[in-house]
């Protein structure tokens, strides 16, 4: 390089999670430079697997769809041979009224189900006539008005606030189904863009994973990038640099860099731009995330006789503390299911000890599917789901300066394929800005 020529444009990313890691890249496809800081030993964030009892565990996320993105990153890094598909006809369960049946995603499956009474198929089949969501409405208050209770008790809260494990009617629709509103403003309501969606062909992508767990996905990624990937390097504080944009503080010295991205979570990006945006790090530290613990249980569905299926969410009027429970024994023959407790319904239970949290998951499968249970581990998530609450209402107080970009579950949707999606968005507007 010439004397006093200035060395090409380039991104500080912070975190190494599938965000951070898919950001990367995408930036590496566009010729652009970077360099990814992770504090942890190894990559993944709240992707990560571990072998335990010679059984393979998810700590975060239990599945992924096989979407566009997803399946342009196995096809990158050459994982196709280590994919393992759930058959796709596998169902998504709910458990209600005492039984586990298949949630009805199909004109033919509205039909036959006794999930839901006559009455309440009816007040579904009038959907169209309702007025549109409210982004201020609850989700809960959405869900009921256009669907009616029973389908709401039943039915879509359980499947809907299962996901998040989060109380449908502490969440804005604004926050927690901005997709679904648009999806209603194009098809005139929901009904009609589920039945267009049905009659039109279109396939849900299939639910995969790694003969090593979905972790594999993020190893991968690193391992592509490793010149430009630094772990057990955390970054400490983001500060201007006069010559030359942002520079990241670290226990190694601090590096300078035309543009930063953060992908770590609400609290520690907080502590990250405290002396940049003060204000901005208060609003982030009021976002909720809900406590969550997943019970890995060992046990054989087939033996029992239980039809396999995706998992089983609970209904809203069982007695039962478990939230839902995801079957990777039926999904990638892995012997284990993973059942979800605490969540917004109940915080309280993750004070329980280990031990009884694991009980309790134990003794709710058993009655619920009729399989014998036993506990494997339990992994406890003090912050775990976004809740997309009220207090996500701080994300319009997040005013960062020109330069530093969030891409988090906070500025998009959770869930790897989402967080690809918006790694690849975010790449785009990064290369057409870098010079």
């Amino acid at each position: 390089m010439t004397t006093g020529e200035r060395s090409p444009e380039s991104v500080g990313i912070v975190g190494a999670g599938i965000t951070g890691l898919s950001l990367a890249h995408y930036l590496a496809d566009r010729d652009a430079e970077f360099t990814l800081f992770e504090a942890a030993a190894e990559p993944g964030g709240v992707v990560r697997s571990d072998r335990v009892d010679g059984h393979i565990l998810e700590r975060g996320p239990q599945r992924v769809r096989r979407t566009e993105h997803v399946e342009g990153m196995i096809r990158d890094l050459g994982l196709e041979s280590e994919v393992r598909t759930a058959d796709p006809d596998l169902p998504v369960c709910v458990y209600a009224d005492g039984e586990i049946r298949p949630a009805p995603f199909s004109v033919e499956g509205f039909g036959e189900t006794d999930l839901l009474s006559a009455e309440a198929k009816r007040r579904v089949l009038a959907e169209p006539y309702t007025d549109p969501a409210d982004p201020d409405e609850t989700a809960a208050e959405m869900f009921v008005r256009k669907f009616g209770d029973e389908t709401y008790r039943n039915l879509l809260g359980p499947l809907f606030g299962g996901t998040y494990g989060s109380d449908p009617a502490e969440m804005p629709v604004g926050h927690a189904l901005s997709g679904l509103v648009k999806l209603e403003a194009r098809h005139g309501s929901l009904l009609k863009a589920a039945i267009a969606r049905t009659m039109g062909g279109r396939d849900t992508p299939p639910a995969i994973s790694f003969d090593e767990g979905l972790q594999r996905l993020p190893e991968a990624l690193a391992d592509a990038h490793a010149e430009n990937v630094r772990f057990e390097t955390p970054v400490t504080a983001v500060r201007a640099d006069d010559d030359r944009g942002y520079e990241l503080e670290t226990p190694d010295g601090t590096e300078s860099f035309d543009r930063v991205v953060l992908t770590t979570p609400a609290d520690l990006t907080a502590d990250l731009v405290v002396d940049l945006a003060p204000e901005s790090a208060d609003a982030l530290r009021e976002l909720h995330y809900n406590p969550l613990a997943m019970v890995y249980l060992r046990t054989d569905l087939d033996a029992a006789g239980v039809e396999p299926a995706l998992g089983y969410q609970v209904g809203f009027d069982a007695d039962l503390r478990t939230l839902g429970v995801s079957w990777n024994a039926s999904m990638f023959d892995r012997g284990v299911v993973t059942a979800f407790l605490g969540g917004m319904h109940d915080p309280a239970i993750l004070d329980e000890s280990e031990d009884r949290m694991g009980e309790i998951a134990a003794s709710e499968f058993e009655a619920v599917t009729g399989a014998e249970a036993e506990v494997v581990t339990v992994n406890v998530l003090r912050r775990g789901f976004p809740a997309y609450d009220d207090s996500w209402d701080a994300v319009e107080r997040v005013e960062l300066p020109e330069g530093v970009r969030l891409a988090t579950n906070y500025t998009a949707r959770m869930g790897v394929p989402s967080r690809i999606r918006e790694a690849e968005s975010v790449a785009d507007d990064l290369a057409a800005a870098l010079t």
